[in-house]
């Protein structure tokens, strides 16, 4: 089978791995953003983020000779027992981590969630994956970068603070009332209702110029963005928010130390002459308990919604297409984003491939760009802002910077 050998190889499965890790957050936003009920969106991306892993593991498992495959060993699990449970419990935390990071992402916005939830996973399981890998990445540059992303969440805490802050004091400022005209744009008059549907071109109903629509980051646009978003959080509790995605950086933290576990067995749980499971035959374990337990919850969250969201049936979702394509896309970009990790970090250290941790640099500039977040935000906002950036961009040059070479032997 093809394995990553080398600390080049490495680095640059892992660059590929941080653009797709980075990217797909923020399409699995624009679908609930577009009014996609997060349960369907779930659904559609456990389905793809199956496929990429079933793809990854029939295609570079399969390469090669001198390695047991991905076929072989399947047919060995009942020897790989206990390396087959790391895997599927490391698979289990990711999927319940990737759930709550899909509301978190509507109460305390795209940035804030992915770097809370990015740092806490680097300052927990980088230090659990240094010591498992037997200390190979240096820890005189390893430990200040993890240092640097502590610093860039309480960056981000603050930045999240200001801008609910700049949003709150937008929302409360009426100069002028508006009401929403029948293409979904605003007017003059009346005072503003969020509770009649706007138009949506994706649903056929008539266009929204650009003389009607909203200028982002405006109070309008926030009051627009909670029509048509399928989680409303205008009224939420900010701390409901925080606290989401607290639990979600706790469990996302568990599961690269659990696959190395998996694939490099330091607790000796294995006979002896039993080989270790391969990256690819433990990604597969570890997605087929990702998408089961990310089925199971979403399909229960169909008939018994949280977070005020509509209630839904599995019915209803097989008739959904609305969005669909957006949210299979984002499980294949996470799904490939989490195989090329696991490929870099077999071969240079996982403490070094949590440098794909730095997804929010990718996910903020998509957020910014498409989701328009952080517009029209006070000089505070901004500086916040740019320092969380600079603060994460120092901390991935160092974990970055203290890779090293596993032995093969």
């Amino acid at each position: 089978m093809f394995m990553v050998q080398d600390k080049a190889g490495a680095i640059v499965s892992i660059s590929f791995s941080l653009l797709f890790l980075g990217s797909w957050p923020t399409i699995l936003t624009h679908a609930e953003r577009k009014g996609r009920l997060p349960q369907h969106a779930y659904l559609d991306y456990s389905v793809s983020n199956l496929l990429a892993a079933v793809l990854i593991a029939l295609t570079f498992g399969q390469l090669g000779d001198g390695r047991p495959n991905f076929f072989t060993q399947l047919r060995q699990a009942q020897d790989d027992w206990p390396s087959v449970l790391f895997a599927l419990g490391g698979g289990a935390a990711l999927s319940v981590g990737n759930l709550c990071t899909q509301y978190g992402w509507a109460y305390v916005g795209l940035s804030l969630t992915e770097v809370i939830v990015s740092s806490l996973t680097v300052v927990v399981g980088t230090t659990l994956n240094y010591f498992l890998d037997n200390k190979i990445n240096s820890a005189a540059i390893l430990f200040p970068g993890v240092a640097c992303f502590l610093a860039a969440a309480t960056l981000a805490c603050a930045l999240h603070s200001s801008n609910k802050a700049d949003d709150k004091k937008k929302l409360s400022a009426s100069p002028n009332s508006y009401s929403f005209c029948t293409n979904g744009g605003l007017t003059l008059g009346e005072q503003v209702s969020i509770t009649e549907p706007l138009r949506d071109t994706e649903n056929g109903d008539s266009p929204v110029t650009d003389a009607t629509r909203a200028k982002p980051g405006s109070k309008e646009y926030l009051i627009e963005l909670e029509q048509r978003r399928s989680i409303k959080v205008l009224e939420s509790n900010k701390f409901i928010g925080i606290a989401i995605v607290l639990f979600a950086g706790f469990l996302m933290s568990l599961f690269s130390p659990a696959f190395n576990l998996a694939t490099n067995d330091q607790w000796h749980t294995l006979k002896d002459g039993v080989p270790h499971l391969m990256v690819y035959t433990a990604y597969f374990y570890f997605s087929i308990s990702s998408f089961v337990i990310g089925v199971g919850i979403n399909i229960w969250f169909l008939y018994c919604p949280i977070a005020d969201v509509e209630k839904s049936s599995f019915k209803a979702y097989l008739k959904d297409w609305k969005g669909r394509q957006w949210a299979l896309l984002a499980g294949l970009l996470c799904g490939f984003g989490n195989g090329l990790e696991f490929m870099g970090g077999q071969a240079a250290g996982y403490a070094a491939a949590d440098a794909v941790e730095a997804l929010p640099l990718v996910s903020t500039f998509w957020a910014i760009l498409l989701l328009k977040e952080y517009w029209r935000a006070s000089k505070k906002t901004y500086i916040l802002l740019v320092s969380m950036l600079f603060t994460f961009a120092a901390a991935v040059a160092l974990l970055m910077g203290s890779a090293g070479q596993r032995s093969t032997k």
